[in-house]
């Protein structure tokens, strides 16, 4: 769901922007009142597990690739305000730094996986988990948040995609931008994670959003940082490990194809999309992937990114927090 830079046409971009500036505004004035400093390290945690489990690449069959995102986890644990800024600024750093995403659709990304994912899962698990529910609830209604979070922002991605024929095109009638209409974008992003990505992410957060409440149930109870929130660190740290695990799903997230691809997919480069193509690959592109020489140089190049991804969304999330006038 990672749309890249030129699939999307300027006036597209522009407009989610537009969207999503105020969005980042009020949410994160709302989270700094709802996420007190002694809550940033369980902020922190959940955005690091949110970036290391996308890196847990999933084949499908047609050759498409997908990921569990993590977005419905954050919102749960710490609200939908909180997950906004938190995935807002996963998907901010995973373009910058590593060219996953377009710096200029981070707006049209972030409305799908942070603002679309965050409210949906948030009011989801509150209303099937509403009162005080048992674990087994609580894990149903987690799970259902996950699975119709996903698919909700995957739907809002194959519309963005599939209307791009329609708002742009040349004189010769071919697309400017992405080139496939809405009965081709609608089917290959909703029918994936209708049957494969939306039961990862379910399974995902049901098993995630139990355990961090817990933790944080026994901080509050003990007043104490317990030994769970540690465990959790080095469940992150063992992810991160893991990481390369997700190399082994050959192939690309459909809607995620080079120039070169649509040359060979459709018989040409849409114009605007050349335009529209910053040049920016990020620090480690493709989180490291074409520099490795050998598939050895990129698991350890793969396990880099994710420990170097997963370091600086905890250090954006404490500057965030220590320095945003929220009053």
């Amino acid at each position: 769901m990672h749309i890249p830079d030129g699939y999307l046409s300027p006036k597209t971009c522009i407009a989610f922007y537009g969207v999503m500036l105020p969005v980042w505004y009020v949410a994160s004035r709302k989270a700094e009142k709802a996420v007190k400093i002694n809550n940033l390290p369980l902020l922190a945690l959940t955005a690091a597990f949110a970036f290391v489990v996308m890196m847990f690449n999933v084949p499908v069959p047609g050759g498409s690739t997908g990921h569990m995102v993590g977005t419905a986890v954050v919102a749960i644990t710490l609200g939908p305000w909180a997950s906004i800024v938190a995935i807002s600024l996963t998907g901010a750093l995973q373009a910058l730094a590593f060219g996953d995403g377009g710096l200029t659709t981070l707006g049209a990304n972030t409305f799908n996986m942070a603002l679309l994912m965050s409210a949906s899962g948030y009011l989801i698990y509150e209303t099937i988990g509403y009162g005080r529910p048992g674990p087994f609830r609580k894990a149903i209604a987690a799970g259902l948040a996950g699975y119709v979070a996903t698919n909700i922002s995957a739907f809002s991605a194959a519309i963005m995609l599939g209307t791009q024929p329609v708002i742009a095109s040349g004189p010769d009638g071919r697309a400017l931008y992405f080139p496939y209409p809405l009965s081709v974008s609608i089917p290959a992003m909703v029918v994936p994670h209708l049957l494969f990505f939306g039961p990862l992410e379910a399974i995902g957060t049901a098993l995630a959003v139990p355990y961090i409440q817990r933790v944080n149930e026994a901080r509050h109870a003990r007043g104490v940082l317990p030994g769970r929130r540690w465990g959790f660190w080095a469940l992150i740290v063992f992810m991160i490990i893991l990481a390369p695990i997700g190399l082994i799903a050959t192939g690309s997230s459909w809607g995620e194809w080079s120039l070169e691809e649509f040359k060979t997919l459709i018989g040409y480069a849409p114009e605007g999309m050349k335009s529209l193509k910053t040049g920016w690959r990020g620090i480690l592109p493709e989180y490291g992937l074409p520099s490795a020489g050998s598939s050895l140089g990129a698991a350890a190049l793969y396990a880099i990114s994710a420990f170097f991804g997963s370091a600086v969304i905890v250090f954006l999330i404490y500057m965030w927090g220590r320095v945003w006038p929220g009053k």
